[in-house]
Formats: structure tokens, C-alpha cells, sequence
């Protein structure tokens, strides 16, 4: 007992070391006085219309998580809010998107109660829709710039497009066939007796597989076959990664002079340069991700002053600063649970 706790409070020692650390890497990714620099020479009109159409924005993202966890279980709009903000920190420590969302499962049983099962469900079905809806927009725009983007630009675009849609439908897939683990598990619960210090928990792990990834399959059905849940989540990505990322950049884009015709295919260049963040290159494609947008709008003839500006300060609003607020509930997993013997559950 002396010894779990003494393990429980050094997890939580090193949870909060870990956090100021990951605190300051995310705030070295900011540029401050460039950031001050470049609000300084926009309107005071132009930035309070960015600040406003950033906070719609993150809120309806927030949103479509509880769209989906409140199908399961009445489910307070702040635990969502919770869980949204965490993981969109955690795709900013570790490369890919699909970081966070593979932490996801536990924050939203920590953040919600939800069980595991449920939450893992949840947590499946957000992945698999995001993916899917990401990948189709981002190949409508591939579609639109035939011909306008450098061989090499358009093979990695199609690359991480392709990404997108394969993740997508395979992990709705595998959600929806949960219960064949069931055939497996017997074997997994023997090769986990094995293993050194941890076998035990492991095999107990194995031994709850059938139960859990049924129930988890049940969820993913239930969300899936749930028009409700899923035109709302459709009606919440459009908002949050179409509208106003759209409306961001052709706010910047107006204030400095410059446009880009049509203007309503602005939303969906916008998903496309900025689909390589699922490619595995950099914590949360910080870098990978800008320059790869600058160069796709260049080829669009775009002045590059104007989109370097448009794109520092719409990743700035819509994806560096809510990540950075993300980190203080990040602070209240309790991490310790995961070091629990299975008697302790």
C-alpha cells in the first residue's frame, strides 16, 4: 500500500515536471514578436473579428466532441471542453494527429467517467468522422489546383489526402468488427503471463478483451447509425475546418490588399495545404505544416508576404494558442491509475 502510493505521487510529481516542460516547448513554438508585430499592422476592426471568429471556431470544434459523448451519456459541456482542449495538446507534443487521439480514450474516461468501452467507441467514431470528412475536403481541393501545384507539392498532398481517408475508413472498420478480439484473446492472456513484473496485470487486461471490445463495437454502432450524432459532428467540422479558417485567412487577406478567386474554394486550399500534419515529420507539423501551405498558395498566385502573414497567424489562432490552453487541464489526469495493480480497480 506504502509502496503504491510513493509510485502514484511520483507519477504525479513527473506529471506536473512534464507538463511545465511540454509548457514551454509549445511556447517556444510561438513566435511573440512577430506575432505582436504583425497585429500591430492590422486593423483593430480586422483583429477583433479574428478573435471572435477563432473563438466560434474553437468552440464548435469543442462541440463535436460533445455531440458524440452525449449520445452515449449525459455529458456536461465543460468535460467535453476538457477533453477536446487536451487532446489537441497532445497533437502538439508528438508527430502526427493521431497522437492525441490515441491518448483520447483515457481522457475521455478521465475527464467524463465515461467507461472504458464507451469511451474508446467515442473516441473511435470522432477519429474515423474527422479523418474521413478531413480527407474528402482535402481532396476537393486537390481537385480544384490540377495543374496549378509542382509535381513533387501534389504527390505529397495526395500522399497525406490518401492518409487521411485510409485512416478514416479503417479505423470505423475495425471499430465496428471490435468483437472479433474475442477469438484472440485466450492467446493474448497466455503471451501477457509471461512477461516480467507486469504479466499479471496484463493477462487480467486480456482477460476483460471480449467484454470490453464488444461493448466498445456497440458504441461505434450506436454513434454511426445515430443520424442525429453524425449530421451534427458533419455540421460542426464545416464550421470549425471550413468556415472559419476560410473566413480567418480572407480577413488577413482583405486587410493586406490581396485575393484569391474564388474565393469560396479559399476553405478547401486551406484543408489540403494543411493535411501533411497527419504525416509523422514534426510534433504536431509545426514547421512541415506552414511551409507546405506558403508553397501551395504561391502556386496559386498568391504573394508570398501576404500568405506567410495569413498563414503565421491563422495556425497562431486556430491551432497553437487553443493547444497552449489545452495544457492546464492536461494537468488534472491522473496518471497514477495507470500504475494500479488490478486488485486495486
Amino acid at each position: 500500500m506504502v509502496e503504491s502510493k510513493r509510485r502514484a505521487w511520483l507519477f504525479r510529481a513527473a506529471q506536473y515536471l512534464l507538463g511545465a516542460l511540454t509548457l514551454a516547448w509549445v511556447l517556444g513554438q510561438v513566435e511573440w514578436e512577430r506575432t505582436v508585430s504583425l497585429f500591430a499592422s492590422i486593423s483593430i476592426e480586422t483583429t477583433v473579428a479574428l478573435v471572435a471568429v477563432s473563438g466560434v471556431g474553437l468552440l464548435v470544434a469543442l462541440a463535436m466532441w460533445h455531440v458524440l459523448l452525449d449520445r452515449i451519456e449525459d455529458t456536461r459541456f465543460r468535460a467535453a471542453i476538457d477533453t477536446g482542449l487536451i487532446v489537441l495538446f497532445v497533437n502538439h507534443l508528438l508527430p502526427s494527429r493521431l497522437s492525441g487521439r490515441a491518448v483520447a480514450p483515457f481522457v475521455v474516461h478521465h475527464r467524463t467517467g465515461m467507461a472504458y468501452p464507451g469511451a474508446v467507441g467515442v473516441s473511435g467514431v470522432h477519429t474515423g468522422l474527422y479523418a474521413i470528412l478531413y480527407g474528402l475536403v482535402a481532396f476537393l481541393g486537390l481537385v480544384l489546383s490540377v495543374g496549378q501545384l509542382p509535381l513533387g507539392l501534389a504527390i505529397v498532398l495526395v500522399l497525406s489526402t490518401a492518409l487521411y481517408a485510409a485512416a478514416g475508413t479503417a479505423v470505423l472498420l475495425a471499430g465496428i468488427n471490435l468483437s472479433a478480439v474475442e477469438r484472440i484473446a485466450g492467446g493474448i492472456e497466455r503471451i501477457a503471463r509471461r512477461v516480467p513484473v507486469v504479466g499479471d496485470r496484463l493477462a487480467a487486461l486480456a482477460q476483460k478483451l471480449p467484454e470490453f471490445s464488444a461493448a466498445s463495437a456497440a458504441t461505434f454502432r450506436t454513434l454511426l447509425r445515430d443520424p442525429v450524432a453524425i449530421v451534427s459532428y458533419t455540421a460542426g467540422f464545416v464550421v470549425a475546418q471550413l468556415i472559419v479558417p476560410g473566413l480567418r485567412v480572407w480577413l488577413i487577406f482583405e486587410s493586406l490588399g490581396v485575393s484569391l478567386e474564388p474565393a469560396l474554394f479559399l476553405p478547401l486550399y486551406l484543408v489540403m495545404a494543411y493535411s501533411v500534419t497527419l504525416l509523422p515529420l514534426t510534433p504536431g507539423g509545426v514547421g512541415v505544416t506552414e511551409a507546405t501551405a506558403t508553397a501551395v498558395f504561391i502556386a496559386l498566385g498568391v504573394p508570398s508576404t501576404a500568405i506567410v502573414t495569413a498563414i503565421f497567424v491563422d495556425r497562431l489562432l486556430g491551432s497553437y494558442l487553443p493547444a497552449l490552453v489545452g495544457w492546464y487541464p492536461s494537468l488534472k489526469m491522473d496518471l497514477s491509475k495507470l500504475v494500479e495493480s488490478p486488485s486495486q480497480e
